[in-house]
């Protein structure tokens, strides 16, 4: 155990070296660090109860996505029975979380449940292997048919827009610039958003609480906005209101010529004719094509570029836009046609979401909390230190040093990984400091008893490392799956503790079987020893 060759011996020193050299960015001012190579410039990001900064906990709506589900199952409906050349009476109706419609001749009813069913998809997709389906279609009798969407469909709906909705969340965050955000789902229907350093929720609360739902549709110039209020209103189309004050009533036909789905890109930039602040958007080729197409068939009319139901421009269609890219003008501050270009470029949420609640962190009360876990840090590591020397004196040095290694090997992980420190993260760094050094009591007092049992000092040294190992490896195995069950159903400030606590499990256990005993092995190799000063 005490016999290291000279290359197992270098690639140690090597190993603790390059990971302790992870951490060094940490010691340098940002503006600085940002000057280096990319690979150099890894780093620990502050928490938000350390840095300070926005929470914010949204709630998705699961009314609106049952909703959605419902409204889709009828336009399926009608579309199906519509290609079958099926008729049906009194038009799909939904109620009661199903869709339900009658079809006319009692013929064709068996043919029509043939038909709907195929529209039924195994839950859970292809992998779908429960036996259970996301659309249950029956015979309700006399024409009737039900296409009914069971709980368990609706709940694996919901999971998935929930999952799609935090995709969104963190495209439309990472775009206001932020540094590392935390966003991650919490319980069935809610989403949890943590943005260090950002001081003011009010343009994130903003951000996040459109849907972002892009549509260009044409405008109706068959009737006046004045005669839609007055009940005058074509059943193809509806009356919008602008997105800019003051409220401008327009009619837009409900029919959508390309969907928000089909942009690529989208930049705030400025008219080079107004020098004013403009949206310029990209489609991707079928969003081009079906664009090309809309504007050449409607030369000379107004088109509606409609956000969440809102009208933001509605221009003219002067000739054919073939070129699959466009501008969106309208009474933009800088400021806000880059928030409309950031939600353009992140996509639309699939369903609306509520903040639950809100909390502002100041930078104050985080650096509050970095100086008193400073403080815990300083005083239980000098405690440590103090007890290792007056137990085990020169066998207690080589345990502060090894710990100090190991430390410095935990803040090199973290600034690999760019994790985020937390205040529960400086706990489990205190706490893996003391994990560490029992470690180091649990060899030393093993040599302690082989010492009483008549071994001479360098065979006491030697099996002291050896019949500790099992021990030491039982403990922190036991208590590295802690951690890891701790990161896997634990959220915010909890997964910070446990990211910390395993990383210096892993430490731990490198340093005291091979820092440690490198250190031991190499006094033996200089000294020789008779007795062990421990």
């Amino acid at each position: 155990m005490l016999y290291f060759t000279r290359w197992k011996a270098l690639g140690i020193i090597l190993t603790a070296l390059i990971v302790c050299l992870c951490a060094v960015p940490n010691f340098f001012p940002e503006a600085q660090v940002k000057t280096w190579p990319a690979w150099a410039q890894r780093r620990i990001v502050l928490g938000l109860d350390l840095q300070g900064g926005s929470y914010l906990l949204l709630e998705v709506d699961s009314n609106y996505v049952k909703k959605e589900r419902l409204d889709q199952v009828r336009d399926d409906v009608r579309r199906t029975l519509r290609d079958a050349k099926i008729g049906f009476t009194g038009g799909v109706i939904v109620r009661n979380d199903a869709a339900e419609v009658r079809i006319t001749k009692e013929s064709d009813v068996q043919t029509a449940l043939g038909k709907l069913r195929e529209l039924s998809q195994p839950l859970g997709g292809l992998m779908g292997s429960s036996g259970q389906r996301d659309l249950e279609v029956t015979d309700a009798g006399g024409g009737l048919i039900r296409l009914s969407v069971p709980q368990a469909a609706m709940l694996d709906r919901l999971r998935k827009t929930i999952e799609q909705s935090i995709q969104i969340v963190e495209r439309r965050v990472n775009e206001l610039g932020t540094v590392e955000p935390v966003i991650q789902r919490q319980g069935n229907d809610r989403i949890l958003v943590q943005v260090p350093g950002l001081q003011d929720p009010t343009r994130l609360k903003k951000l996040l609480g459109e849907t972002a739902k892009m549509e260009f549709r044409m405008v109706d110039t068959t009737v006046s906005p004045d005669q839609a209020q007055q009940g005058r209103l074509p059943p193809e189309s509806e009356l919008l209101m602008s997105a800019s004050p003051p409220p401008t009533p327009y009619v837009v036909k409900k029919q959508v010529l390309v969907a928000g789905g089909d942009l690529i890109d989208a930049q705030a930039t400025f008219d080079q004719r107004t020098s004013e602040p403009v949206v310029s958007f990209k489609f991707n080729t079928s969003g081009a094509r079906k664009f090309a197409q809309a504007t050449q068939e409607n030369v000379g009319l107004p088109f509606a570029i409609v956000l969440d139901n809102k009208v933001i421009s509605a221009p003219r269609i002067n000739e054919p836009i073939t070129g699959g890219q466009g501008q969106i003008s309208g009474s933009f501050t800088v400021q806000s046609a880059n928030d409309l270009a950031i939600l353009m470029r992140a996509g639309a949420l699939p369903a609306p979401l509520t903040v639950v609640e809100e909390r502002t962190v100041g930078p104050g009360l985080g650096q509050d909390s970095i100086e008193k876990g400073e403080l815990a840090a300083y005083v239980g590591s000098i405690l440590v230190v103090v007890f290792m020397l007056l137990t085990y004196r020169l066998f207690g040095v080589f345990a502060n040093v090894a710990v100090a290694i190991n430390v410095a090997m935990i803040f090199g992980l973290l600034s690999l990984l760019n994790a985020t420190l937390t205040l529960p993260g400086i706990a489990g760094i205190v706490l893996t400091v003391g994990i560490a050094v029992d470690s180091n009591v649990l060899i030393y007092e093993r040599i302690r008893e082989e010492l009483r049992g008549g071994r001479n000092a360098i065979s006491a040294i030697d099996a002291g490392f050896k019949r500790a190992l099992a021990t030491i490896l039982d403990s922190n195995i036991t208590t590295f799956i802690a951690a890891a069950v701790l990161f896997y159903i634990g959220t915010g400030p909890v997964r910070g503790f446990a990211v910390t606590l395993g990383i210096g499990i892993i430490t731990t256990v490198f340093t005291a079987f091979t820092m440690t005993r490198l250190i031991v092995a190499g006094w033996v190799r200089w000294k020789r020893p008779q007795s062990v000063p421990i």
